[in-house]
């Protein structure tokens, strides 16, 4: 049904502005509604169905949840609109499914604190749309004046409906029917139009002939509850099973007066709270005795009629009493809708909905549609729906007050995007309205975590108990993720909101208790991951990356930080922290922001922040990067001994890649000489800048002493194969590989195997090939550049010989990807890798150029020797030999080298 956008009409002068209300589509809402009422038609119209069984479980009842503003009233009264009438059915909406007959009869309460109703009005308006029918409900009606009489004297109904508000053409006709009822019982019964006229009298008289089966009281004795009902106490308990009586007269309709009932509840949260349920148990009475209706619940939070824990609160709960509404388990509740759900599966999520957010498209669709001009053009521009879009990340309610935005900044000047980096102050008081205290309080801690579970938020929040934080889990802005160590997150904009806007709530936070919250969530995460024997990798990822946001945006001291940062460096598998951005002076840090390498170091906490972003994109960018962000890092001098060391080891290898070897080697040196984590995989970087030079003796003497925390396996298996040592360097790859796996350092496992794939790649094609397969699953999940170019330079190995020029096309397609990290050890191995395949082919053409290129890469000294591995592959003199000092010779490496190349050439030999 097309409406008028008053508050938009009103917000400016502008009269040529289009202020059509704007619906967005909620088809997925509506086929759940037709899926439901095509199945509750259904039930009813079922020979054996019987409104006066009080036992049966109910199924008349579908729940739509969600946050404030996501558009529950929206949905609610076009639902109304669309039962009332086909013309006022959305455009989006189809045609409905179920059968013509009977008519349904919707009825929409507001059970709003704003709307001023109560329970007395839910009943009467109940009874109000029945009284189009015309006809009276005797059995309801001799109730309700009886109940009226006593709660009302003096008062007639029609003055109350009026003072009520609820006025309408029916208003003035259900006090006739009332009457007539009253007055056609007392004639039935004989009695004298003194007492007829009295309803106390009338109800007496008609419990005795109903309890005495006489036949004048036929209409009234098919319902034997009715007697009760009239002796009972005429107070608002009675009230409450009223709609029994009404249940009884609607199913006794004749067929062409016949209706179904179907009653939207909107505004559910406000009839009480989860302390005090006392207006919500007449209500839930009001559902289950009227089980040929209806009833559409919209609302924030999802009903927990199912559980059994609320027996003795509520009258009717347990799963067995509601079967499609289920109780709640922390983890199963209903998910976002999806418009391709069945009617029923007979699963308890069946008819509990949790309104989602607007799609993307659904947002641009309301934007356009919501202000237009004279000629029904969209108002809002394309780029600036866009930015008011992305912002909201679909929450209706910010859509709405963007628009009203626009509208006020449009009375001065054109908006721009900029306008719309906002937060609402309105939003928040809309999130906190209906929240408790305690929950209140929570809320506001656990903005300051990406994600978090029961016991973090009731720790960070500082509470002695986590009750609150469990009622808070079940609210529909808190979102749920089973796969996430933590499960639970805030919506984006109200957590957005709540960290930002200015809170005008009377118990609003100052700084310091921002301050505190923060330093209770920091210490609280440390606590999950210091208390955990596992050292789960996940959980120290996940610790560290709300650690770090926490600590660099409130200033707080490393504490369990630094261990845990070394904890993320042991492992050498490099995940993306994706730390927040810096604090902007005018908000909140924006989570998971593209790293730009130009953070302020102002703290500690900012100069690990960006020591560990730093390493973990080192795999992604060029070496160059590294070197110069790691200097900054040194020279702000607010680390401490050891991670500065960290810094000075990370600075030094990035160096070593860069062929930078004399910086290199002084960085290794200072931490080498100190006594810090590092110290040991220091000395190993000196073994390696020794092999570098070609200084194998000094090499290999210096490895002796390196034990695991240098890798010493790895060290001796790297000098072995390019003595082309094959076999021996294969034994100490995997030796690396077995120590790895004791003291579960996945990295280090991952490079072992990858070397020992290369080792397999000159000497054994076919065992390379499987090794490479498990070096591929061995780096699965970690983010090692390095390690997995050396598997792509292996398969080359392997495939040296064979291919033709596509081999060459794979050498070059690497080449460029290895110049791209700026990683020298790979660019020479592959350089070297292709004068093995030319030497495999006797090309000498290609040899030579082939190892000109590797001569122009090692011309500085650092892998001079390659030129001379290259040259003892083809069996070639040496015309300008390396200062390399080999360890048994070169006449010994010569011949290895150039066996391997004549074997490769039988094994081709054979298999042709």
């Amino acid at each position: 049904m097309a409406g008028r956008d008053l508050r938009t009409l009103f917000g400016s002068n502008d009269r040529s502005l289009g202020t059509g209300e704007a619906f967005t589509n909620r088809g997925g809402q509506w086929e759940r509604v037709a899926a439901a009422l095509t199945e509750h038609l259904a039930r009813v119209t079922e020979p054996g169905f019987d409104v006066q069984d009080l036992e049966t479980a109910r199924h008349n009842i579908i729940v739509f949840h969600g946050i404030g503003g996501v558009g529950k009233t929206t949905l609610s009264r076009k639902l109304e609109a669309a039962l009332t009438a086909a013309e006022h059915r959305p455009a989006q909406w189809g045609e409905p499914a179920w059968p013509a007959a009977p008519r349904l009869l919707p009825v929409r309460i507001d059970l709003a604190r704003s709307a001023g109703g109560d329970f007395e009005s839910l009943v009467l308006t109940l009874r109000l749309a029945l009284a189009g029918l015309d006809r009276a409900l005797p059995a309801f009606d001799i109730a309700l004046g009886r109940y009226w009489e006593h709660n009302h004297p003096g008062e007639s109904l029609e003055e109350y409906l009026r003072r009520a508000g609820l006025v309408s053409r029916l208003a003035t006709a259900l006090p006739g029917q009332v009457q007539a009822a009253l007055s056609k019982a007392a004639e039935e019964l004989a009695l004298p139009g003194a007492v007829g006229s009295a309803v106390g009298q009338v109800a007496t008289a008609v419990v005795r002939a109903v309890r005495e089966r006489r036949t004048t009281a036929r209409a009234l004795a098919g319902c034997p509850r009715l007697a009760d009902l009239l002796e009972a106490e005429p107070d608002l308990e009675a009230l409450s099973y009223y709609p029994h009586l009404l249940a009884y007269e609607v199913d006794r309709l004749p067929t062409k007066q016949a209706v179904v009932p179907v009653v939207l509840l909107d505004t559910f949260e406000d009839i009480g709270d989860r302390t005090n349920r006392d207006l919500e148990r007449l209500v839930q009475r009001v559902v289950w005795l009227l089980p040929n209706a209806l009833f559409i619940v919209t609302g924030r939070s999802r009903l927990q009629w199912a559980d059994d824990a609320l027996q003795g609160q509520l009258d009717y709960t347990g799963p067995a009493a509601w079967p499609q509404l289920g109780a709640h388990i922390p983890g199963a509740r209903a998910t976002t809708e999806l418009a391709t759900a069945p009617a029923s599966t007979g699963t308890a999520a069946d008819r509990q909905v949790l309104i989602g957010d607007f799609s993307p498209e659904d947002c641009e669709d309301y934007l356009t549609r919501r202000l237009t001009t004279a000629d029904g053009r969209p108002l809002i521009g394309d780029a600036l729906r866009q930015v008011i879009a992305a912002r909201s990340h679909g929450l209706p309610l910010y859509l709405d007050l963007a628009v009203m935005r626009f509208l006020e900044i449009r009375r001065t000047r054109e908006p721009e995007p900029a306008d719309f980096d906002h937060d609402f102050p309105a939003l928040v008081a809309r999130t906190l309205q209906d929240l408790t205290p305690d929950e209140r309080h929570v809320l506001r801690a656990v903005s300051l975590l990406d994600a978090f579970d029961i016991p973090l938020a009731a720790k960070a929040s500082g509470m002695a108990h986590q009750a609150a934080a469990l009622r808070l889990a079940e609210r529909p802005f808190v979102r749920e993720n089973l796969l996430s160590l933590w499960p639970y997150h805030l919506h984006a904009v109200v957590r957005s909101t709540i960290r930002r806007a200015d809170d005008h709530t009377d118990d609003r936070w100052s700084d310091q208790d921002w301050a505190s919250a923060a330093a209770r969530a920091f210490e609280a995460i440390g606590e999950q991951w210091t208390a955990n024997a596992s050292r789960s990798r996940i959980l120290l990822v996940a610790c560290l990356r709300q650690g770090l946001t926490l600590a660099r945006d409130h200033r707080l001291d490393l504490g369990w930080l630094a261990a845990a940062a070394w904890a993320y460096v042991a492992d050498s598998v490099w995940e993306p922290l994706a730390p927040p951005t810096p604090a902007a002076e005018d908000g909140p840090p924006t989570l998971g922001g593209p790293d730009t390498g130009a953070a302020v170091l102002t703290t500690p906490a900012d100069t690990l922040v960006e020591i560990l972003s730093t390493l973990a994109g080192r795999q992604r960018q060029h070496r160059t990067h590294t070197a110069d962000r790691l200097t900054r890092v040194i020279d702000s001098g607010l680390l401490p001994e050891d991670l500065t060391d960290m810094a000075l080891y990370y600075r030094a290898k990035a160096h070593r890649d860069l062929g930078r070897t004399g910086a290199s080697r002084q960085g290794m040196q200072q931490v080498a000489a100190g006594a810090t984590r590092l110290a040991p995989a220091a000395r190993r970087g000196l073994v390696h800048l020794a092999r570098l030079d070609g200084d194998f003796p000094a090499a290999h003497e210096a490895a002796q002493t390196l034990g695991w925390a240098g890798r010493q396996h790895r060290v001796l298996g790297d000098l072995a194969w390019v003595h082309a040592q094959m076999d021996q360097a294969a034994t100490h790859y995997q030796a690396a590989r077995a120590d790895a796996e004791q003291h579960t350092v996945a990295g280090e496992r991952a490079t072992s195997q990858a070397q020992l794939a290369l080792t397999h790649a000159f000497t054994d094609p076919g065992t390379a090939g499987d090794d490479l397969d498990l070096a591929a699953q061995l780096l699965a999940g970690l983010d090692l550049r390095a390690t997995t170019l050396t598997t792509r330079i292996a398969a080359l190995v392997r495939d040296a010989g064979t291919g033709g020029r596509d081999f060459l096309d794979r050498a070059a397609v690497l080449d460029a990807e290895v110049r791209a990290s700026g990683v020298r050890a790979a660019r020479t191995t592959l350089a070297l890798t292709v004068c093995f395949h030319h030497a495999v082919l006797d090309d000498d053409d290609g040899l030579d150029t082939a190892i000109r290129d590797l001569d122009q890469l090692t011309r500085d000294r650092d892998y001079a020797y390659y030129t001379d591995i290259a040259a003892f592959m083809a069996g070639r003199p040496l015309q300008y030999p390396s200062p390399a000092r080999w360890l048994d010779g070169d006449q010994a490496v010569r011949d290895r080298w150039r066996a391997l190349v004549t074997e490769r050439q039988d094994r081709l030999r054979t298999a042709r």
